[in-house]
């Protein structure tokens, strides 16, 4: 069982079952219409993961893997990107304000 939790709370904001790597327990949660605001996915090999339409505001993505990700239309206000790869992303129509980017 993977556990996605809050970067702060440490509070388990989806849990799952069958996923075998945390890109599929993100998918998964996503698709489930999880409630991923805050989400410690530091260094989270997330690459080609669709994450379009996403709620990742205020998420800790420090270091994620996000080349060739789908996150058209995410929400990652607040989100903190620092050392994030992000190369071939789609980045279309997502909310990036107040986002680290360095």
């Amino acid at each position: 069982m993977i556990e996605i939790v809050h970067r702060y709370t440490r509070a388990v904001l989806y849990a799952a079952a069958t996923a075998d790597t945390i890109a599929e327990a993100v998918v998964e949660a996503i698709s489930a219409g999880a409630n991923l605001q805050g989400a410690n996915l530091q260094d989270a090999n997330l690459r080609d993961a669709n994450l379009r339409d996403a709620d990742l505001r205020d998420a800790d993505l420090r270091g994620a893997n996000l080349r060739g990700a789908n996150l058209r239309g995410a929400n990652l206000r607040d989100a903190d990107l620092r050392d994030a790869d992000l190369r071939d992303a789609d980045l279309r129509d997502a909310d990036l304000r107040g986002a680290n980017l360095r």
